[in-house]
């Protein structure tokens, strides 16, 4: 009876050294994985002031181009005229 409570006991020691070393693992994934997220928030950070920056141009060229267009009629007017 002793011996198979030494044998169970020892699966036990065998099971549990399994399970740390699999806690192990898990954790050393994890701080990849949140090294990757980190990267992928900074990414998302600057695409988004990116797309910012670019709505914001895109709104400057609509001015430009209605001004341009107002400016060729002008300036068609203006060889009629002649």
């Amino acid at each position: 009876m002793e011996k198979e409570i030494l044998e169970i006991l020892k699966e036990m020691q065998v099971s549990i050294k399994s399970l740390d070393e699999g806690q192990k693992e898990i954790k050393v994934e994890l701080k990849e994985i949140n090294k990757k997220l980190d990267g992928v928030v900074e990414q998302t950070a600057d695409l988004t002031e990116f797309r910012t920056t670019v709505l914001s141009k895109l709104e400057d060229l609509k001015v430009v181009e209605e001004v341009t267009k107002v400016n060729c009629y002008d300036i068609a007017k203006l060889k009629a005229v002649k």
